[in-house]
């Protein structure tokens, strides 16, 4: 393990009070549109057709302005540990809480879009110091990714996975860790890939909820719900992926609205909550409407909605697809994460050590807020199977 270097500060997140009287005065004074025209009374998943209903959003954006505790959040962020330091010239904002544990394996978890580290508050704790005392331990990071939350906004273009990736081993070093295991989905995956194909020198294993096969694999030889699977992920990405297609080509048009309206960006984020999350109408049925808010208003506070959406254009449908992951690799595929759920056959061509590999019978996109203890266990397990292939 190398040493950790001096760059790196203490951080403590601390909103201002004009700025969430600022969040208030705008929620109060909201202009919204007129209710969508699908009619179906709850629950049905129809009722969001057109998007996020106008009856659920009014009454989050009343919950939010009259009953949402901002300050839990941050004293929560404080309690686990933030920090801050410099890559390229850009500063990169982290939690990072130590096991107590001497046997504990260095671990970077990486979220994507639109999550941020709020979606790994709630299993930090159980990472570093598992109540039992067989299951590994790990000595947790969790950074913000360039354009979120507290970390900078990139001013130029460049920062993309590859890039990312590069700055985690950097990150890692930095801590002291020169050998670590990663975790990742959404964007988040895509860098946990790209850590495990291109530094496998410093990397022990990943553990994936976003495994990509390379392009051009034919349905030859899959299970029926394995081509049921390519077919749910083609019919995503023709009929469902307009703010993907948005924020990779025009991010800084849609960016105005999210970073001047809190309505407009939460409005843009529950969409995807709703739609990504394995329930039969709205996302609070696994996720509370807290946990949604902590991860919208961190985007509002740092006004990180458009810089954000640039990830689409620096990196969308980036990833090189000749890269392949040789070192030990645990996937899990939850059945409701819409956006991509590759087959093994797939996955093998490109993850060439796989160790572990589970297909729950619940969760879908947000599984650390969705479905936490399984997600726990299931991280701890497929971990445990990465390190026991490094002895």
């Amino acid at each position: 393990m190398s040493r950790p270097t001096s760059d790196v500060r203490a951080f403590e997140a601390h909103a201002t009070a004009a700025d969430l009287d600022d969040l208030r005065a705008r929620l109060a004074a909201a202009r919204l549109p007129e209710a969508e025209t699908v009619h179906r009374a709850a629950p049905d998943p129809r009722r969001w057709e057109q998007g996020v209903p106008l009856a659920d959003l009014v009454g989050l954006v009343d919950y939010w302005r009259t009953g949402y505790d901002w300050r839990s959040f941050e004293e929560r962020l404080n309690r686990i540990g933030q920090f801050r330091t410099t890559i390229d010239g850009l500063g990169i904002h982290f939690l990072h809480r130590r096991s107590a544990r001497a046997d504990a394996t260095p671990l970077i978890l990486t979220h994507g879009w639109p999550g941020s580290i709020a979606e790994f508050i709630d299993v930090v704790d159980e990472l570093a110091d598992p109540k039992d005392a067989a299951t590994p331990a790990f000595h947790v990071v969790v950074p913000s990714l360039p354009g979120f939350g507290y970390s900078d906004k990139p001013a130029t273009t460049g920062w993309g996975t590859e890039k990312i990736a590069a700055a985690w081993v950097e990150l890692m070093g930095r801590l002291g860790y020169s050998k670590f295991a990663a975790h990742g989905g959404d964007f988040g995956g895509v860098i946990t890939t790209i850590l495990g194909g291109r530094f496998p020198a410093h990397v022990l294993g990943i553990h994936t909820t976003f495994a990509e096969g390379p392009p051009g694999l034919t349905t030859d030889g899959l299970t029926a719900v394995e081509r049921e699977w390519t077919e749910e992920t083609r019919d995503f990405w023709r009929h469902r992926a307009a703010y993907a297609k948005q924020q990779a080509t025009r991010p800084q048009t849609i960016g105005y609205s999210l970073v001047d309206s809190p309505v407009g960006l939460l409005a843009w984020i529950l969409d995807k909550f709703a739609e990504w999350t394995d329930t039969e109408d709205s996302p609070f049925e696994t996720i509370s409407r807290d946990r949604v808010l902590d991860d919208v208003t961190l985007y509002w506070l740092t006004r990180t909605g458009a810089s954000a959406a640039r990830i689409y254009y620096e990196s969308h449908n980036s990833l090189d697809p000749e890269l392949r992951v040789d070192v030990p690799s645990a996937i899990t595929m939850y059945p409701r994460d819409l956006e991509n759920k590759c087959p093994r056959p797939w996955a093998q061509e490109r993850y060439r050590q796989i160790v572990r590999w589970s297909s729950p019978e619940t969760g879908g996109h947000f599984p650390s807020l969705e479905v936490p203890e399984y997600f726990v266990k299931d991280l701890q397990d497929g971990l445990a199977a990465v390190l026991a292939a490094n002895r």
